[in-house]
């Protein structure tokens, strides 16, 4: 059963760019990666907005989107396909990252008639060892009840997280009802579906997406290999590829520069 998703929309819509006498490219939709959010993309859907129709959307159990027991690809990607289907976007750009990404891949090709585009940052279409798991228990463990602050909080997590910089990642998801803290993400969901989002699921040998297709790769990140491209440029035949060297695996928060310039590339030499 397919969920409602939460979205932050930015730039004129057909009629209001006509209005303005302004040129729009097609709709972008964006799917962050796990633990992720729309909040994650602000500056990049900001930046696209001038020439874009621009949602970004909170995936099934993140943020403030419905929550599910199913954290399935096939349910991810329903979820998005019903959303595009709902504001009339097809065929749109897609561009996804990480588990956001495969769910952008899965609905590519499954129904490819409704992305006219595709983007897939820092991951490939292949099951995945992973031991981010962890990161769930690490944040049932906390005792929010107890915790008055948000650095208090923090203070739990540095136990098992000694990188600050995931640990502010994690905290993007710490909200409070009234005086008490509670997480965004749907934990026990995230748990259970663990095994699926590290996986990706089987594709016939002769289903491929057609489309115009573009890669970018974190050079510092593990998750796109050299030996995944036989598999990538398989499933997506119009594959273009580019890596940021100094990025590691959040590339569009690492390298924002150089990720909006290859993205804009490619954009543009796609644009219909």
């Amino acid at each position: 059963m397919t969920v409602q998703l939460s979205y932050t929309e930015l730039g004129p819509s057909k009629p209001q760019a006509k209005k303005l006498g302004k040129s729009m490219g097609q709709p972008i939709v964006i799917l962050h990666g796990l633990f992720g959010s729309k909040r994650n993309w602000g500056a990049i859907a900001k930046a696209l907005s001038s020439h874009h129709r621009v949602f970004s959307l909170d995936l099934r159990n993140h943020g403030e989107s419905e929550w599910a027991d199913t954290m399935t690809y096939e349910a991810l990607a329903a979820d998005v396909a019903k959303f595009i289907h709902q504001h009339d976007l097809a065929p749109c750009t897609v561009l996804g990252h990480s588990m956001g990404g495969k769910t952008a891949m899965i609905l590519a090709l499954r129904q490819p008639k409704m992305i006219s585009r595709l983007v897939v940052v820092d991951i490939a279409p292949v099951p995945r060892e992973t031991d981010i798991g962890a990161y769930i228990q690490v944040m049932k463990d906390v005792p929010l009840v107890d915790c008055k602050t948000r650095k208090d909080v923090e203070e739990h997590l540095t136990h098992a997280i000694v990188t600050p910089t995931i640990r502010q990642f994690l905290l993007q998801n710490l909200t409070r009802d009234g005086e008490s803290f509670r997480w965004r993400l749907n934990l026990k969901a995230l748990e259970a579906g663990m095994p699926d989002i590290a996986n990706f699921p089987p594709v016939s040998f002769d289903v491929h997406y057609p489309g115009p297709t573009h890669f970018i790769i974190g050079g510092k990140s593990d998750y796109v290999l050299s030996h995944h491209m036989d598999t990538i440029r398989m499933l997506f035949p119009q594959t273009t590829t580019t890596t940021i060297a100094e990025a590691g695996h959040w590339v569009h928060a690492e390298a924002p520069d150089e990720f909006l310039a290859t993205l804009n590339e490619f954009l543009e030499k796609t644009e219909i």
